[in-house]
């Protein structure tokens, strides 16, 4: 079977509610397991292809303003 990162993630999460998807998320972040970036990434791929322009620019400024601060600061 040919399955690329994206399928697989996108179906190992399929059917599941929105508590899943949010405990899911959750828990990849606070693990801070470079391993679940991926999915991460995918999710994000997930909302970007989705999102309005409003979403889109209100993303870029929580990114910009994090990135900004680096990542040992919370």
């Amino acid at each position: 079977m040919d399955m690329n990162i994206r399928e697989h993630i996108i179906n190992n999460f399929k059917g599941d509610d929105y508590d899943t998807l949010k405990r899911a998320i959750d828990e990849s972040v606070a693990s801070q397991d470079e391993v679940t970036l991926p999915g991460l990434g995918v999710f994000l791929e997930i909302i970007w292809e989705n999102a309005d322009q409003e979403l889109k620019n209100e993303l870029i400024e929580i990114i910009k303003k994090r990135v900004e601060k680096g990542l040992n600061t919370n």
